[in-house]
């Protein structure tokens, strides 16, 4: 078994590819009356402590605190909804809901969306919020220098519109039925605020206490926070640079949850022990052997379904994570409205493997470079699919790269045969319809349904199109999606109101109450 490092891409594909795990949304959500998503932990009903410090023990430290210059997964997990908040949330189970807007409309065009802003919000500067700083907001995300995971999905609006201070207009270029959706990922920022890669001025019901680089980062509760206070004062996240460390501070008791344990081995420690608890929820992490569809032999269909065919996916899962994890042979997790199991489509068979090679006129095999990141686990999955496309005739020379080298040759100057790489995001079968994206899949079919998805008039016809899409992608074996990563949270049995599931890096830890009896 393997635990995984942190890595800037883990982080940044963490990306728009997710260009990377943990939950978002948990019970009693700031700024909301109600409860939503699936939380971890004891009910709700025990007696806490409203002054309780939660330590959360973490492998995914910030780069920077500004998640359009490049901060990270470490940055979304600890201040995505936390710190800031957006005019909508995405809860745990994946609803998106109001937040920072208290309602909003779409002309019968649906090129016009009117947001109307919540009354009496504050920054953490103490300046009230208004249209203004959510203009500047979108427009940060979607600038020339941005590095945000959802820039391009963005790019749909021409104009934003401040007609007073609590509406916004956005108008767009082309319909867009994921507009509210992609804008709960847009941080609200105080327009005024500077040096946010070291310091910050959201809405959210924390503040930022202290930043010990490679060691802790603390969250304090705001006393001006417009919505419902934090169930706790403080939050400590913890941050290790391995999966052995951090399962010995939950052992230790100096930390009171593990967002995302990346140790399965480990997990035997904490099995039929009342101080903890193991919670399995629901990851949109996939891991994927990417291959450069521009490239010859890859430009092949038939290749790239050989391959795939070649490659025991069950083994490969079961070696790296045991009894967790998921196939699902394609780019969707069940958590997306449009999922279906498609692990049938190209199938584990050596023998059809190599009946395909011949097929595309590789019957002797041939020979290629696979880039692999130098955490884990690529380095055990490379030589994994190593041994395997040995046996029906090809080759692998394993290039391992830093997650820096692995930005720019591979993400950036497209300069690869294969690689693997995580993908976080939930929803992110539609880079698929961008022939420009990193592994040049190129179907104008597809594209033309992504568009049109895109463009739909109700989730039921965009529902309709992806599963076309996602059909497609497996058909043509655009990539081999090796399987989902499992999202296994462990805490101690004195919390509750965790979130529990692995949407797009979030850990709301607003919920999160601590009983008495420990630490």
């Amino acid at each position: 078994m393997n635990s995984k490092t942190t890595s800037l891409l883990g982080a940044a594909l963490v990306l728009a590819l997710a260009l990377t795990g943990c939950g978002s949304g948990s019970s009693g959500s700031a700024g909301s009356s109600g409860s939503s998503g699936s939380t971890g932990g004891a009910g709700a009903t025990a007696a806490y402590d409203p002054d309780a410090t939660i330590e959360v023990g973490s492998l995914y430290e910030p780069q920077n605190l500004d998640n359009t210059a490049g901060g990270g997964q470490g940055v979304t997990e600890a201040f995505n909804g936390n710190v800031y908040e957006g005019l909508f949330r995405l809860t745990d189970d994946g609803k998106v809901e109001d937040l920072l807007a208290k309602d909003h409309t779409v002309s019968k065009d649906g090129l016009t969306y009117t947001f109307t802003l919540r009354d009496g919000v504050k920054f953490h500067s103490g300046k009230p919020l208004t249209s203004a700083d959510v203009k500047y907001s979108i427009e940060k995300v979607i600038g020339p220098d941005s590095q945000s995971a959802r820039k391009s999905s963005l790019t749909v609006i021409k104009s934003i519109e401040t007609p007073d201070d609590s509406t916004v207009k956005v108008k767009l270029a082309s319909k867009s039925i994921s507009l509210v959706y992609n804008l709960s990922y847009v941080w609200i920022i105080n327009s005024q605020a500077k040096n946010l890669t070291t310091t910050e001025d959201g809405t959210g019901p924390y503040t930022l206490g202290e930043w010990k680089r490679g060691s802790t980062l603390t969250l304090e509760r705001f006393p001006g926070y417009w919505g419902t206070p934090a169930t706790n004062k403080q939050v400590v996240f913890h941050y290790f640079t391995d999966a052995t460390a951090l399962n010995n501070a939950l052992l230790t008791k100096a930390v009171d949850v593990v967002t995302s344990e990346q140790s399965p081995d480990a997990l035997a420690n904490f099995e039929n022990n009342a101080d903890y608890k193991i919670n399995n929820g629901k990851s949109t992490t996939k891991l994927l052997l990417a291959f450069n569809d521009r490239k010859a032999p890859f430009d092949k269909v038939l290749v790239r379904k050989a391959i795939t065919s070649a490659i025991d996916n069950k083994k490969l899962l079961s070696s790296i994570w045991g009894d967790y994890g998921t196939l699902i042979g394609s780019m969707v997790p069940p958590t997306d409205p449009w999922y279906e199991d498609l692990t049938s489509v190209n199938p584990y068979d050596p023998n059809l493997a190599k009946q395909e090679l011949a097929q595309a006129g590789y019957a002797n095999g041939f020979s290629f470079t696979l880039d692999t990141p130098n955490y884990d686990p690529h380095p055990t999955v490379a030589t994994f699919v190593k041994s395997e496309l040995a046996k029906v005739g090809i080759t692998v020379n394993i290039n391992v790269i830093t997650a820096d080298q692995w930005y720019t040759k591979v993400y950036k100057n497209h300069d690869f045969a294969a690689t693997l790489q995580e993908h976080v995001n939930d929803r992110d079968v539609v880079w698929y319809g961008n022939p420009d994206f990193y592994w040049g899949y190129d179907n104008p079919q597809v594209t033309k349904w992504v568009d049109e998805a895109e463009q739909s008039d109700t989730a039921e016809a965009q529902t309709e199109l992806l599963k076309k899409v996602n059909q497609q992608i497996a058909a043509d074996a655009a990539s081999d999606w090796l399987y989902l990563y499992p999202q296994i949270v462990v805490a101690s049995s004195s919390l509750s109101g965790y979130p529990v599931n692995g949407l797009n890096s979030q850990f709301y830890a607003y919920g999160i109450k601590k009983s008495g009896g420990r630490g």
